[in-house]
Parts: structure tokens; sequence; C-alpha cells
């Protein structure tokens, strides 16, 4: 069993960045990691996702080219580096881990319980 914890959300200006962290309670140095987003009466939203050796990146189309997905194994520790924020990117911020399909997929067996983003002036 592997808990995630994140941290790191508040509340940030239009064009503004946050950095927000998720850090494991046990080694997860194996799986493939993911964020995902929700705003009330949505659906999950894929964010990004990381292979194992930090090798392989991938991105949803509406954060690409603005958000950065990175992992520290020996501290195990999930980051997302949030650029050029928008009032779209508001939401509930979820790390998962260990997806059983596709990692855009939402299907992971481990997830956090969340952080809060707000971009507003």
């Amino acid at each position: 069993q592997v808990q995630l914890v994140e941290s790191g959300g508040g509340l940030v200006e239009p064009g503004g960045s946050l950095r927000l962290s998720c850090v494991a309670s046990s080694r997860f140095s194996s799986y493939t990691l993911g964020w995902f987003r929700q705003t009330s009466g949505k659906d999950r939203e894929f964010v990004a996702a990381i292979n194992s050796l930090g090798s392989a990146r991938f991105y949803g189309d509406s954060v690409r080219n603005r958000f950065t997905i990175s992992r520290d194994n020996a501290k195990n520790t999930l980051s997302l580096e949030m650029n050029s924020l928008k009032p779209e990117d508001t939401a509930v911020y979820y790390c998962a881990a260990h997806p059983r399909g596709e990692v855009w997929s939402g299907d992971y067996d481990y997830w956090g319980q969340g952080t809060q983003v707000t971009v507003s002036s």
C-alpha cells in the first residue's frame, strides 16, 4: 500500500506559477506516476504522467508547454511545475501511482487526497 500526500496548492494570479509536490509513504520508484485535476461537476482530467525512470513524460493538451512533471525517486517525491497559469487551470489536483492501463485513463491503484489550485486575480 502506498499513501500519497500532495502539497503546494494555493491562490495565484493569472500568468503566475506554482509548484505542486506529492510525497509517498513508501518507495514508488518502480511505478509510473501521474497528475490529474478535477473541478466540481466535471470528470477528472489527465494532466501529466512520468514513467518509473523519469525518461518518458506525457502531458494533456491543455497543459503541454506550460507544465512540467518530474520525480525524485530517492526522496519518494513527484512534482508538477505549473507556469503561465490560467483561470481554467483552477481545480483540485491529485497525484496518482501505478496505472492499470493507459497513463491518461485515470485508472490508477493509488491516489492522494488532492490539493486546491485557484487561479484568479
